[in-house]
């Protein structure tokens, strides 16, 4: 076999690759000012509790997330991952256009609750994608690749938000929508089909059940670890941390869409190492430490003030996620093999990031309306340090040879 750093990843990952950047990019777009304009629109209705109205807006699209997992799993699995992308794309494309012409805060809620089924139908497509297409001792760095464009996407996108606010709006949300298009066009044409329920030439066995997944060991620490992944990053992040910034810092938007650009940065920078690391080293050690740094900074982040200070704690909490993502996707992988399907089991993994996400803005918004913004960093970050502890006695999942 040649050297692992002389081999080509396949093909069809760049494909992945280059609609996740653009998908990634189009949501950095409404990232900052999501926030912002649901908090308008809420402090209308619930004036003496506009941050938890907020948040709300924010974990709605993650309930859906949820609710539709499970669903969004049994369609890869009877339909393929290429068509199920692409409708999941459009359908978010259409509620993030309707989100911009939304009049009331009942309005915005059900355009934004809308986009989370879309955007489950995708997200569980393309790790069913990258399962499929990746080869077992490149995943980490696949994973890596993957999500890199995500955090790139990140970066770009909330100063470009923040910028395009300027001139309206609605400028960020349409802009989302027609970088959804481009998405849905790429892989319409350039992405192979799939087999439902095949994960690779020749091959015939039944797809994993979850039960087969939730007897192994390592596939239930993995959950502990993306539960806090979705509680704090994906949840926390993007709803509560542009309203502290607000708060802490400065009320110009821009300033929020470069805290969350700067988390995105220090996420890329761990990328290289980390994801080399998983594939070479091992998962576990990069999800414990990930999780560990990006807990610790969390915990931190809500006692501090000032541009350099904020900046700079958002810079090393993204480090730290950026060590745990790579590592953690890769196990999901090991667990799965790419001889099977597995759209049910994927689908759980995204279900439990979700209910992260969905429940993590909305406690840390009631803790924020009630105490204050340190104790909600606080316990995201705790919650992070969980996800490291319950990787205590697993084995890594590295040398399993299943596929």
């Amino acid at each position: 076999m040649s050297p692992v750093t002389e081999e080509k990843m396949p093909s069809s990952v760049w494909v992945l690759i280059a609609a996740a950047f653009v998908i990634a990019m189009g949501f950095g777009l409404i990232a900052p000012v999501l926030p912002l304009f649901a908090q308008d629109m809420a402090a209308e209705v619930f004036p003496d509790a506009e941050v938890t109205a907020t948040t709300v807006v924010v974990s709605a699209f993650a309930v859906f997330r949820l609710l539709w997992a499970s669903p969004a799993g049994s369609l890869v699995s009877r339909i393929g991952e290429k068509p199920i992308y692409i409708a999941g794309v459009l359908v978010v494309s259409v509620s993030t256009a309707l989100t911009a012409f939304a009049q009331n805060y009942w309005q915005l809620l059900i355009f934004r609750s809308a986009g989370g089924v879309g955007s489950v139908m995708f997200t569980v497509a393309a790790m069913g994608l990258l399962i499929k297409i990746s080869p077992r001792h490149m995943r980490g760095r696949i994973s890596a690749l993957y999500g890199a464009m995500f955090l790139i996407g990140n970066m770009v996108g909330p100063v470009a938000g923040g910028v395009l606010a300027e001139f309206g709006i609605m400028v960020p949300f349409l802009s989302y929508a027609a970088a959804l298009l481009i998405a849905a066009v790429v892989m319409g044409v350039l992405m192979p089909s799939t087999s439902p329920g095949r994960a690779g030439a020749g091959t015939t066995l039944p797809p994993m059940t979850l039960k087969e997944a939730l007897d192994d060991r390592a596939y239930k620490s993995n959950l502990v670890g993306l539960f806090a992944h979705g509680w704090s990053n994906f949840g926390v992040r993007v709803s509560v941390l542009p309203l502290f910034v607000t708060y802490a810092v400065s009320e110009e938007a821009w300033v929020a869409g470069a805290a969350m650009a700067v988390f995105a940065v220090g996420n890329a920078a761990a990328l290289p190492f980390s994801s080399r690391f998983a594939d070479r080293g091992g998962r576990k050690p990069m999800i414990m430490w990930g999780a560990t740094i990006a807990g610790v900074f969390t915990v931190v982040l809500g006692i501090s003030s000032g541009y350099f200070a904020v900046f700079l704690l958002c810079l090393l909490a993204g480090m730290g996620t950026g060590m745990f993502n790579p590592a953690a996707q890769a196990v999901v992988a090991d667990v799965v093999g790419n001889e099977r399907s597995a759209g049910k089991v994927i689908a759980s993994t995204q279900m439990v990031t979700d209910v992260g996400s969905i429940i993590g803005p909305m406690l840390a918004g009631l803790i924020v309306d009630s105490w204050g913004y340190a104790p909600a960093f606080l316990i995201s970050g705790l919650i992070l340090l969980a996800g490291a502890v319950a990787w205590i006695g697993t084995p890594d999942t590295i040398h399993r040879t299943k596929d």
